[in-house]
């Protein structure tokens, strides 16, 4: 029995702070009607400015606390629902998944920007002291300031929280307003207030979450709050996002589950090194897969949506003739110049990003397809690159396969993977389908790709050149140019083929209205799995050309992460069109590189910029640069109009 206590105890913190964040999940969705994938940006706000304020300028822990938890996390909670999700139509599911993961892209990347990049260890507990064991369970069992820490905040804002709904009159106006703000604001209440004093209070769970799970690091890293939100979602969703108490239950439970297996199991199993690490993600995967409610995610409630005004359409590409024949003239002599300057002149280093770009631009094709074309949103789109680019270099390992062949077979692979996710998914939509998705990149991420099977280890392997014909490892890399832009110039024109036929019309339509789809006959699931499985042979494709230009297979490359940022730039530039994914593969490379002469703390700025941009998808759906654009295009009509206007004729007479 201590035994299993000792192995049980130390999961008492990770559980507390997987309980309060799933509770502030749970309260969020169930008085807001939003599933915020920006929470963990909170807590790891929280966090970093805790840490910041004890570790670099000595601040007292309570001052701290008070600062980066009881002020910070409401007035985060406030600025996301004043300066954004209040402005998203309540049926516009997409619209906030997309808002919540430019958050979870962005702030992180912001907040080293703003406060320097200080390695920020040692974070102390908030109200006992982490090195002082105030009593023993059984004889050999100490419980430390951590555990009592964990259990005083996680009780006291559970009995809070459940109080305020359950047995005040701010509870029940709060649960209305899910359900219909502006129905509430019929029986005369001010629905604003009720919505922003639930996102305040959010915004306080979700501090004290991140204040609690940093003592239990080393260091305070925004990855450690990805799991802790993934694993806080595997909590709510066990619950049905319904029910505060279950979901705490849920979050206790599987924090001490994870660390009471990890005493047991012998380190050198696959079942210590794959599948514990991914526990949290397979209760997730579980509960989308068998818990009835969250097949209904996503879904709007209000009754009153259907009086939302429709959703503003992509920009328009019609011109009128001469700008058009302006820009289609200039593309083509831009396009020339491009592909003689990295035959000729451009610069090494220059020559590599814009061949990094358009490795990218052929991944970010497949979030164009599924997305913009189909309407599906995919968080996996990197783990299936990596699928892949993994495949492809096993290949020619064991079978000394060629690895442009092992590229094809690697594209197979990722598109079956991308088949058997959406079959696995069909029940799911919207928000359900963009949980099934992360879940099976992070699965991948700590139980797959790691495997020396798989990777050879966590450093990946370096190609060889006898791998890859035609001189593609070269030094001056125009071998690589040719074969990237005759890929991507392949995938550019199969994608808009699919487009303007028959399958592109039916996901045009299930894009539209799936019931509207369903009604004129067309097969909604096999049009989904046929959605996944082009998209996931884009992102093969993708994948292994970005192996080769790196020269080495990592499963740093390939992370969840990457997944995330993915959709929000392509969301950026356009998610609708084809140019939009080439702009975003060759703009994201070419900021990183002009940040690369920035300031050191400047130069994770390219995310946030991106993530900027994609806070705009609410109101333009077409994205900020395909908006610019449009407007760009209407001024030089309105020039060209008035240069073409004649002269109203002089009027002369005699008297």
């Amino acid at each position: 029995m201590e035994q299993l206590l000792g192995f049980a105890v130390p999961g008492i913190p990770y559980g507390c702070a997987y309980a309060v964040f799933a509770v502030g999940l749970v309260l969020t969705y169930q008085t807001t009607g939003v599933f915020n994938f920006g929470y963990g940006a909170q807590a790891y706000a929280s966090a970093f400015v805790f840490a910041w304020l004890v570790d670099d300028h000595a601040w007292p822990t309570w001052a701290a606390f008070v600062c980066a938890v009881a002020i910070l996390g409401p007035v985060l909670g406030l600025l996301f629902d004043r300066l954004l999700f209040r402005r998203i139509p309540s049926a516009n599911s997409t619209a906030k998944i997309v808002t919540g993961l430019s958050l979870l892209v962005g702030i992180p990347a912001l907040l080293p920007v703003v406060f320097g990049n200080g390695n920020l260890v040692g974070v102390p507990s908030v109200v006992f002291n982490p090195g002082t064991v105030y009593f023993h369970l059984g004889a050999d069992v100490p419980v430390n300031g951590t555990y009592l820490s964990a259990v005083l905040f996680t009780v006291a804002m559970l009995v809070v929280v459940v109080l305020l709904l359950r047995a005040t009159h701010l509870g029940l106006e709060m649960r209305a307003a899910a359900e219909s703000s502006r129905l509430l604001e019929l029986e005369g209440v001010d629905a604003p207030r009720v919505t922003a004093t639930a996102w305040a209070v959010s915004g306080l769970m979700a501090g004290i979450a991140g204040v609690l799970l940093a003592p239990t690091e080393v260091t305070v890293q925004a990855q450690d709050y990805v799991t802790l939100m993934v694993a806080a979602i595997a909590a709510a969703a066990c619950a049905a996002l319904r029910s505060m108490p279950v979901a705490a239950l849920f979050g206790v439970l599987i924090g001490v589950v994870s660390l009471t297996a990890q005493g047991y199991l012998p380190t050198s199993s696959f079942w210590y090194s794959a599948v514990l690490p991914a526990f949290p993600f397979i209760v997730l995967v579980g509960a989308l897969l068998f818990v009835p409610g969250l097949r209904r995610l996503g879904q709007a409630t209000d009754p009153l949506s259907s009086v939302d005004p429709p959703l503003p359409p992509p920009a328009a590409r019609a011109r009128g003739r001469e700008i058009d024949r302006i820009v289609r003239t200039g593309f083509w002599a831009l396009l020339f110049a491009f592909v003689v300057s990295m035959l000729t002149w451009m610069p090494p280093a220059w020559e590599t990003v814009l061949n990094q770009g358009m490795a990218y631009s052929v991944i970010f094709l497949s979030v164009t397809f599924l997305t913009g074309t189909a309407g599906q949103l995919s968080l996996a789109q990197a783990t299936l690159a990596g699928i892949a680019a993994f495949t492809a270099g096993q290949l020619a390992i064991h079978l000394g396969l060629d690895f442009l062949a092992g590229a094809v077979l690697g594209a197979l692979a990722a598109s079956l993977v991308a088949g058997l996710l959406a079959v696995a998914s069909l029940r799911l939509r919207g928000l359900g389908l963009a949980l099934m998705t992360l879940a099976a990149a992070l699965l991948f991420d700590v139980a797959v790709f790691p495997a020396q099977a798989v990777s050879g280890g966590t450093g990946g392997f370096a190609l060889e050149s006898h791998w890859l014909p035609l001189g593609l490892l070269s030094a001056n890399g125009h071998a690589y140019f040719v074969l990237a832009f005759l890929v991507l110039a392949v995938c550019v024109g199969g994608v808009r083929l699919v487009q303007r036929g028959t399958i592109g019309r039916f996901l045009t339509a299930m894009r539209g209205s799936e019931l509207g789809a369903a009604g004129v006959g067309v097969d909604l699931a096999w049009q989904r799995v046929l959605a996944f499985v082009l998209s996931g042979a884009l992102a093969g494709l993708g994948g292994t050309l970005l192996a080769i230009q790196q020269t080495v297979i990592a499963p740093g490359e390939f992370n969840y992460q990457l997944s995330l940022a993915f959709v929000v730039i392509v969301v950026t530039t356009g998610v609708g069109t084809v140019e939009g994914a080439i702009q975003a593969g060759i703009g994201l490379v070419v900021l990183e590189q002009l940040l690369q002469y920035a300031p050191g703390r400047l130069q994770g700025l390219a995310f946030v910029v991106f993530a900027l941009g994609a806070l705009t998808y609410a109101a333009h759906p077409e994205g900020i640069v395909e908006l610019e654009k449009r407007r760009w295009t209407e001024r030089a009509e309105r020039v060209l109009s008035r240069r073409h206007r004649a002269p109203a004729p002089a009027v002369t007479g005699r008297s």
